[in-house]
C-alpha cells in the first residue's frame, strides 16, 4: 500500500489514478472521457466535410473556413454558460445539457438547406461543445486526489485524439460508400449518437462533495459566503480584484495555446498537399503519424505534470511546440521521409501543451467559481485562438504558407509569456469555500 501511494506521490507510470477512484469518481471520469472524446468527433467531422459542404453549396475558401469560425466562437459563449451553469446547479446536471446541445445540433447540421442555416446549426452546436469541456473539468478535478489531478484530467484531454481517429475512420468508410453530396450530411448524421451519453451521465454521475458541500455551505453560512463572493453570479466573481488577474493571465495561456495547435488544425492539410506536393493517401498517413503523436502526448504530459509540476511542464511542451513546429516548415523541399519522422514529436508537444489545462485551471479558481472560470478562460481563448489561422492565410500570400504557419509559434510564445506569472499549484487541495 505504501508503494501504491509512494508512486501516486511521484507521478510515475501507473493506473493508480483509476484503481484509488472511488465508484462516483469512475463513473464521472468515463463520463466526461466519453463525453469529450465524442464531442472531438462531433466537431472534428465538418473538417473532414469541408470539401464536400464547399462544393454542395457552391462556397469559396473564405465561406466555409467561415464555418468553422463560427463554431469556436459560439463555444466561447458556451463554455462561459455552461461554467456558470455549472457553478449553479450542478456539473452533472450541466454535463447532460452540453453534450444534449451538441448531439442535437451536429445531427440537424446534416439536414441543412441553405448555407446560412448551416453556420445557424453549427453556431448552436459550439454552444455544447464548448461548455463540455468547461463542466467535464471541473467535475473530473474535484473527484481526483491532489497528487493525481494531472495523470487523471491529461486522460481525460487525451480522448480528444480517440474522437479524431473515429472521425477520420467515419469519414474514410462514409465517403467510400456514398457520394459527397450524401455523404458529408451522413457524418453530421453519426454525431447523436453521442446522446445516448445523456442516459448513462443521468443514471451514474453524481456531483463530488466538494461542490455539494459549497452549495450547502452558501445556504447555511450565508454571511461566510458573502464575504468570500460565493453567492455572486460566478462570471462576475472572475473580474473581481481576488480573481482577475488569474482570469486574465489564464486567457492568454488558453489563447497562445490554442492560436498554436488551430494554426497546425488548419493549415496542415494544405502544407502537405500544396507545399510538400503528398496526394490525399499520403496526406492522411502523415496526418495519422501526427495522431499518434497527440495521443503519446497527452498521456506523458499528463504524468510529468504530477512529477514536476505545472509551471514546468507547461514550458516545457510549450517549447517544444515552438522547436518542432518551426523545424517542420524549414525542412528543405523533396525531404519528405524527415517531415514523416517530425510528425511524431509535432504532435506530441502540440498536444500534450493541453493535457495539463483541466487540472492546473481547476486549481487555479475556487469552487465557487470554478466552472465559470475554467469556461471562460479555455473558450475564450479558442475563440480569440481562432483567428490565428485567419491570420495565417493572409500571410501566406506574402511569405508562402511554410513560413507563415510559423506565425504559430507566436502563440506559443505568448502562452509562455503569461505562465512566467502564474502560481505553481500541483497538489492543491479543494476546499468548500475558498
Amino acid at each position: 500500500m505504501e508503494e501504491t501511494t509512494d508512486r501516486a506521490e511521484r507521478g510515475t507510470p501507473g493506473f493508480d489514478w483509476y484503481s484509488e477512484l472511488s465508484n462516483e469518481g469512475r463513473y464521472a471520469f468515463k463520463a466526461a472521457y466519453l463525453g469529450w472524446g465524442l464531442d472531438a468527433f462531433d466537431f472534428l467531422v465538418v473538417t473532414f466535410a469541408l470539401s464536400a459542404i464547399a462544393g454542395y453549396f457552391a462556397l469559396s475558401q473564405g465561406a466555409a473556413g467561415f464555418i468553422l469560425t463560427v463554431t469556436l466562437v459560439s463555444s466561447a459563449v458556451g463554455g462561459v454558460l455552461a461554467g456558470m451553469l455549472a457553478d449553479r446547479i450542478g456539473r452533472a446536471r450541466t454535463l447532460m445539457v452540453t453534450v444534449a446541445v451538441y448531439s442535437v445540433f451536429t445531427f440537424l447540421s446534416g439536414l441543412s438547406q441553405s448555407y446560412e442555416q448551416l453556420l445557424v446549426f453549427r453556431a448552436l452546436q459550439g454552444l455544447g461543445f464548448g461548455g463540455e469541456w468547461a463542466t467535464g473539468a471541473a467535475l473530473i478535478a474535484e473527484y481526483s486526489k491532489p497528487e493525481q489531478r494531472g495523470r487523471l484530467l491529461g486522460w481525460m484531454q487525451s480522448a480528444w485524439s480517440v474522437g479524431w481517429a473515429l472521425a477520420a475512420i467515419a469519414f474514410a468508410i462514409v465517403f467510400t460508400l456514398a457520394e459527397p453530396e450524401i455523404a458529408w450530411r451522413i457524418l453530421f448524421f453519426l454525431g447523436i449518437l453521442p446522446a445516448l451519453l445523456v442516459i448513462y451521465i443521468r443514471a451514474r454521475v453524481r456531483d463530488p462533495e466538494v461542490y455539494v458541500a459549497t452549495r450547502r455551505a452558501e445556504q447555511e453560512r450565508r454571511h461566510e459566503a458573502l464575504e468570500s463572493h460565493a453567492t455572486e453570479n460566478p462570471l462576475v466573481q472572475l473580474f473581481r480584484r481576488d480573481l482577475i488577474k488569474t482570469t486574465l493571465l489564464t486567457f492568454l495561456l488558453a489563447t497562445g495555446t490554442q492560436g498554436g495547435i488551430y494554426v497546425q488544425v488548419t493549415w496542415l492539410p494544405t502544407f502537405l498537399l500544396e507545399t510538400r506536393n503528398l496526394n490525399v493517401v499520403n496526406t492522411t498517413g502523415y496526418l495519422i503519424v501526427v495522431i499518434g503523436g497527440a495521443f503519446a502526448g497527452y498521456i506523458v504530459a499528463a504524468y510529468i505534470h504530477d512529477w514536476l509540476g505545472r509551471r514546468p511542464t507547461f514550458a516545457l511542451f510549450l517549447a517544444g511546440s515552438i522547436v518542432f513546429l518551426l523545424l517542420y516548415t524549414l525542412i528543405p523541399p523533396g525531404n519528405n521521409t524527415l517531415l514523416l519522422v517530425l510528425s511524431f514529436p509535432l504532435g506530441f508537444f502540440a498536444y500534450g501543451c493541453f493535457s495539463g489545462f483541466g487540472s492546473y485551471l481547476a486549481e487555479l479558481f475556487p469552487t465557487r467559481a470554478r466552472g465559470a472560470g475554467q469556461g471562460f478562460a479555455y473558450n475564450s481563448g479558442r475563440a480569440l485562438g481562432a483567428f490565428f489561422p485567419t491570420t495565417v492565410g493572409f500571410l501566406a500570400a506574402a511569405v508562402g504558407l511554410a513560413a507563415a504557419i510559423g506565425f504559430g509559434s507566436v502563440g506559443y510564445a505568448l502562452a509562455l509569456l503569461a505562465l512566467l506569472f502564474l502560481p505553481e499549484t500541483r497538489g492543491k487541495q479543494f476546499v468548500p469555500i475558498d
